[in-house]
């Protein structure tokens, strides 16, 4: 069952490009989320999309909120894409797809990891749910919801 605006972030866990496990406890009631997953590293949108964010970061601090993107990439293509592009926020391997089944997220046209923004306030709730194979108006959705 996909998660939808006003329901609770559950508890995940995964590794991360530094090779430490990410927990989501360690962030609810601390700060917001911006969970982005993604189908593919080094791929043109996701790239773009990727880029965008990275471009943003700043002003996505300045709110508040940490961003943190999400693929079955595992955590060698993670730090060689991280380092590539300079992305300065936290990329997640869900190489094992078990994020994608817990945020709900599905295939678009039957064979492509889904394309799935969730913005989670300071509390832990889901207040945004996107999905766009558009990469790019993700960052856009993200930034307005979050400065209201």
């Amino acid at each position: 069952m996909a998660l939808k605006v006003g329901d609770k972030l559950p508890n995940f866990k995964a590794k991360d490009t530094n090779g430490n496990l990410f927990d989501s406890q360690d962030y609810t009631g601390k700060q917001a989320l911006v969970i982005y997953f993604y189908p593919k590293d080094e791929t043109k949108v996701c790239t773009a999309q990727a880029c965008s964010f990275r471009d943003n970061y700043e002003e996505f601090k300045d709110l508040g909120a940490e961003i943190i993107g999400i693929s079955a990439d595992s955590v060698q293509s993670h730090i060689k894409f991280k380092s590539k592009f300079n992305l300065p926020f936290i990329l997640l391997s869900d190489n094992d797809k078990k994020l994608r089944k817990l945020f709900g997220v599905e295939n678009d046209f039957l064979i492509i990891p889904g394309r799935q923004t969730f913005v989670v306030d300071k509390n832990g709730f889901i207040i945004m749910v996107f999905n766009s194979m558009s990469g790019t108006i993700h960052i856009e959705k993200a930034l307005k919801v979050l400065k209201k």
